[in-house]
């Protein structure tokens, strides 16, 4: 590869970059370097993943990024190939950039593939410069009001970066996503799909909070037949203009097992991508919980399959995967076990609420709210949580910069005064959360974003865990 000494530079002032933070204790270093790196040479992100011999995977969407990237990630090394990511989460391009920097010297770039989480305003640019040969989308929530805007600007954002895929690259859609499904028509991509069949789980109609509820064609609402999570599940729309498309993969028999894992079949469907020639049928047993976390592993699954692993490989390492921080992480404190859920957006509350209290039997609960830039500022949305799931709670402790809307939150739904208790620090939250949990039991974490971050950093004071960028 011929010498670009601009590039080296570039490189090198990265490095040096993400060394001094970590040393100066001031974080993982997952995003300045890469920073840093692109002021040297603008091109970097463009000339680093062009050596990635094995191309590149982009996974975008509101929930599951994290997830669904760490889970391919892993069954691509347990297939032996070399994998280059941001497994810290950083989203942007300047963390893919930092991800390309740090990888390690002793990986075979000719060989490796990248696997990146992606910002949904941010993959047009991203998708623009690394040509991926695939593109998963999960699902379009309302996030982040205040930075995002409403729906449609990320669908917009994504169909972009969707247009502009060549011939010769997939995306792979979640078909139970109205507003997913409506981004696949008319690209040179191959575009497949994949969803769930599970008419035992999920509710006979939408949520209050639900958002996709028209159709994108003439503006019909649907018809749901079947609602998995949120707005996502079997509909059509009643004048025919447009219905969930017809699976490539999807999950069957899927069985949980508490918040410890669950079991399902991966299956084969009767889209055109001709999945069948990938995989018949495959029984997945791991260590995720939850129906929104069913959509990750078949997300994740069917690109592995995508991509030449085995399904026998797939389904082996699927049960030695382990959840990214703050994504049904358990930690052990003073006897007990800490679930930690991360909890963003409206559906992504009402699940991991609904997980921790239908799967996990959760009785003990710590929930904390913040409002920073990584948060978003706008916190209206808590007001579309269901938390008249936690009113037979044994106790809630709350923390976080904004306790005192949760507070009221809290109030509305009903939960008596007496088993609601504020913390003034997250320390003190901590304190307060794992005193009133009996020794033995378990203590369900629900924060927003930085809230998790706070929380952790606390907890690895204590030494009970390591930071993330130590893990990642």
């Amino acid at each position: 590869m011929a010498f670009d000494p601009r590039l080296n530079a570039a490189v090198a002032a990265g490095r040096l970059t993400a060394v001094a933070i970590r040393r100066l204790g001031r974080g993982g270093g997952t995003t300045l370097p890469g920073r840093v790196g692109q002021r040297v040479d603008r091109h970097l992100l463009d000339k680093l993943s062009a050596r990635l011999g094995g191309g590149t995977v982009l996974v975008s969407g509101t929930n599951g990024k994290t997830t669904t990237a760490g889970l391919v990630r892993h069954l691509l090394e347990a297939a032996g190939l070399p994998v280059v990511g941001n497994r810290a989460g950083a989203n942007l391009d300047w963390g893919l950039s930092s991800a390309l920097i740090g990888a390690r010297r002793d990986v075979d770039l000719s060989r490796a593939v990248g696997v990146f989480e992606v910002d949904e305003g941010t993959l047009p640019l991203v998708a623009a410069r690394l040509a991926p040969r695939l593109v998963v989308v999960t699902n379009l929530f309302r996030d982040q009001l205040d930075r995002y805007g409403e729906l449609e600007a990320s669908a917009t954002a994504i169909s972009a970066a969707l247009a502009s895929l060549p011939a010769g690259a997939t995306a792979l859609l979640c078909a139970d996503d109205p507003a997913v499904a409506a981004l696949g028509g008319g690209l040179r991509a191959r575009v497949l799909h994949y969803g769930l069949e599970a008419p035992g789980l999920g509710e006979p109609g939408l949520p209050h909070a639900a958002d996709a509820r028209f159709c994108p064609r003439c503006g019909e609402p649907f018809e749901f037949g079947r609602v998995y999570v949120g707005h996502l599940g079997e509909y059509r729309c009643p004048r025919g203009d447009f219905e969930r498309p017809a699976l490539d993969f999807t999950a069957r028999d899927v069985r949980f097992q508490g918040l410890d894992g669950q079991r399902l079949t991966l299956a084969a469907g009767p889209g055109q991508g001709d999945a069948r020639k990938l995989v018949s049928t495959l029984d997945l047993d791991i260590p995720l919980s939850g129906l929104y976390n069913t959509y990750n592993v078949v997300a994740a699954a069917a690109s592995a399959l995508l991509l030449g692993v085995p399904p026998a490989t797939v389904a082996s390492a699927a049960r030695g995967f382990q959840p990214a921080f703050g994504r049904l992480e358990r930690i052990e404190a003073e006897g007990r076990t800490l679930r930690v859920l991360l909890a963003k957006n409206p559906a992504g509350f009402n699940e991991v609420l609904r997980a921790s209290r239908l799967l996990g039997g959760g009785r003990h609960f710590l929930l904390s709210l913040n409002d920073r830039l990584a948060d978003g500022r706008d916190v209206s949305w808590i007001w579309d949580v269901d938390f008249e799931l936690l009113r037979d709670a044994e106790r809630v402790v709350i923390s976080g910069d904004r306790a005192a809307d949760l507070a009221v939150r809290l109030e509305y739904a009903g939960l008596p005064a007496g088993r609601v208790t504020a913390g003034e620090t997250q320390a003190a939250a901590i304190d307060a959360a794992i005193a009133a949990t009996p020794v033995g039991g378990e203590l369900c974490v629900l924060p927003t974003y930085t809230a998790m971050l706070d929380i952790r950093a606390e907890l690895a004071r204590r030494g009970l865990i390591r930071q993330f960028w130590e893990e990642a």
